[in-house]
Order: structure tokens, then sequence, then C-alpha cells
């Protein structure tokens, strides 16, 4: 239950085992073991794009991995949650906070969300890449967090549409949830909530080897009623 924070090597639906465990700590932490560092540092695009403009709030990142999006949403003023399952990736989500000067404005929380949630109600929850090779009951998790949307905040939430090219453990049979099904898992009433974004995207990647290819997003904005 970590997310992919770099666009430049894949995502955890590539890192997959064989004999991967079943326990989302022992496998995210396996993951996030095999190398110093998984993600590039650098914020998703998307986050940058579409929440540059909100007013700052208080802000959960879901599956925040190495932190790099809750260290961006802290430099420009959301005071933040960091949630993962993973206590490697929150080290070093942690230590890269304190050299950057943000660690004050954000708030590294350790949880597997299946069993446990950040307290407390948010101006924005994003959740990118919130997807696992291991089992997930991704719509259940996000619906639950957009149950902790203020009036006028938003949740945005951006996934795979299909595997990048260099995928290393990818299954022909799996069929990615669209734009559309995204919403609907959130069981959002109409009248409280309005669409935004609900849509594919495209954007270029570079793979691990320096392959580059042009992979397909689901991308998904809501802004809650005031």
């Amino acid at each position: 239950m970590s997310v992919e924070h770099s666009h430049t090597h894949g995502s955890p639906a590539e890192h997959s085992p064989s004999d991967e465990p079943q326990d989302p700590r022992e496998f995210w932490d396996g993951m996030y073991a095999e190398r110093t560092r998984v993600w590039s540092g650098n914020p998703n695009a998307a986050l940058v794009r579409y929440v540059s403009d909100l007013s700052p709030g208080r802000a959960l990142d879901l599956g925040c991995g190495e932190g790099a999006d809750a260290i961006w949403l802290a430099q420009h003023g959301w005071q933040v949650v960091g949630a993962d399952v993973s206590e490697v990736a929150l080290g070093r989500a942690t230590e890269h906070s304190r050299e950057v000067g943000v660690d004050g404005d954000i708030s590294w929380e350790q949880h597997d969300v299946t069993s446990t949630f950040p307290p407390g109600s948010f101006d924005l929850v994003s959740a990118h890449f919130f997807q696992s090779p291991i089992e997930l009951p991704a719509g259940e998790i996000l619906a639950k967090a957009a149950a902790t949307i203020n009036p006028g905040g938003w949740i945005l939430i951006v996934g795979h549409a299909a595997f990048p090219p260099w995928a290393r453990n990818a299954h022909a049979d799996q069929v990615f949830p669209t734009a559309k099904e995204i919403v609907e898992s959130l069981n959002l009433d109409a009248t409280n909530w309005n669409a935004r974004i609900v849509e594919e995207q495209e954007r270029e990647a570079t793979g691990p080897d320096g392959e580059q290819a042009t992979l397909i997003d689901n991308v998904v904005l809501v802004q809650r009623n005031p």
C-alpha cells in the first residue's frame, strides 16, 4: 500500500516477486529495502498540476512512500499527514523532510489502512498509484478517505490504466479500474460532490533501464460541495 512517487521506476505493481509475502508491512518494507531509494524524490506531475492553485489546508497523502508528494504539499503551505504501511519508506520520508526543512509541517504515520486510518478530517486527500500486487481493497479505502474530506475539499486519485511496458510481473488478465469505475467505487452522493476530472491522461515516463514510453493514467479529481 505504497504509491508511485517517481514516474521513473514504474510502480509497485511491477515489484512483485513470485513468492510474495501477503503481509503488507513485510512486503513493502522488503520492496523499499531492495535499493537505497526507489522513487525520484520529485512530486507527481498531476499533483502539481491540479493542486498548485488550491488554497492550502490540511492534506492527507495516502500511501506516501518516500514522501515526495507530502513534502511538496508542505512546501506550498499545507499541513500534511503522510501515511504509509512501510517503516522503511517513512524513515526515508522523514529524513528528506528534515533535509528540506518542512518536517514541522508533516506528520508521518504508519498505517495498514485496511485496519487503521489517519484520524481527523482533510481539505485534500491525494492518492497516487494506490495500487498493489498483493491484496488491497482500494475502493473501500478510497471511499473511507473521501468520507474524511471537509466541505469544499478535494480528493485526487491517479492510477495506472495499464501496465508500463517494462513491468516485471504484468498479468495479461489483470484489468485496471477505469476513471469512471474509480469514482463509482467512492459511493459519493451526487448532490454533495462535483466530479471535476474523470478521464484517461497520457504522460511520458522513463523505465528503470532508461526506456522511454508513453503511459496512460486514470485521473479523478472530485470536490465536495462547500
